[in-house]
């Protein structure tokens, strides 16, 4: 596997961690559909929230986050309609973007963009 691709996954599993620390309840991780994915599904106070985790091991090419373009959000939103097809009744949902930042010798950092819609 690629170090992107270990890297990736290493953020998902930190982000599962991080989110149930945070008092959220994780549904699904990796949740696919044809070819769209929502890295994780989880409920809180009553939402239920898409998460797209990004991970990077410094800020040279700029913040996690930023990566997150508005066909990468659009996938996410086709992926939840289907994931809302498949599981109705669910009223209240949420989109997120949980961004890990890995740098050597030092903690993950994490922000946490809640609510969001580009």
């Amino acid at each position: 596997m690629a170090t992107h691709n270990q890297l990736g996954k290493h953020g998902e599993q930190l982000a599962a961690v991080y989110l149930a620390q945070k008092d959220y309840t994780i549904l699904f991780q990796n949740w696919r559909y044809s070819y769209y994915e929502i890295d994780i599904i989880a409920t809180k106070n009553s939402k239920l929230h898409f998460v797209e985790v990004k991970t990077r091991s410094g800020a040279q090419f700029g913040y996690p986050e930023e990566s997150v373009t508005k066909k990468k959000f659009r996938y996410l939103q086709q992926a939840a309609d289907e994931f809302l097809h498949q599981h109705p009744g669910h009223y209240r949902i949420q989109y997120d973007i949980l961004s890990i930042t890995i740098e050597t010798g030092q903690p993950p950092e994490y922000f946490l963009i809640e609510d969001v819609f580009l």
